[in-house]
């Protein structure tokens, strides 16, 4: 599972020109699944998302978690952070997991960060969709946790 984390002053997407979810400060995750996925590397993850230090404190120091300023997350499946590119000038996408079981995954994964009392907005799992965002910082973490 690899979530790309972004740290935000709002964030938004469409679905055929319509907001389908929006938040104002908080984090905006890619969210992606590969084989051998489970809950475990979910639980593992939300955890890490939650509990990550990247808000500033009163002294202008990344001391806060999301948690901690109460903050809400745009979660977007992107299948496409499995891309391998190592051959080629076309991305494969052997290593994303099939649709059916990342989605059953996609949505456990926001009902354990819903189970944090924190607001989740995703998009529209396989939908063609756009995302707007301001990132602050900016602030772009990486998580990955191998199944």
């Amino acid at each position: 599972m690899k979530i790309i984390v972004q740290r935000c002053k709002k964030a938004l997407v469409r679905v055929n020109q319509e907001v389908v979810g929006k938040i104002d400060k908080g984090l905006m995750l890619l969210v992606g699944f590969t084989q051998n996925d489970s809950e475990k590397e979910i639980k593992y993850l939300v955890d890490k998302v939650i509990n990550l230090r990247i808000f500033d404190d009163e002294n202008g120091v990344m001391n806060r978690s999301l948690l901690d300023i109460n903050g809400s997350i745009l979660s977007i499946s992107q299948f496409t952070l499995y891309a391998d590119t190592q051959k080629g000038r076309r991305p494969s996408y052997i290593k994303a997991l099939n649709g059916k079981e990342a989605k059953i995954l996609y949505d456990k994964f926001n009902e354990e960060l819903r189970k944090n009392n924190i607001e989740v907005k995703t998009g529209i799992f396989g939908s063609e969709m756009e995302v707007d965002f301001i990132n602050d910082g900016p602030i772009t973490i990486i998580l990955e946790k191998e199944g």
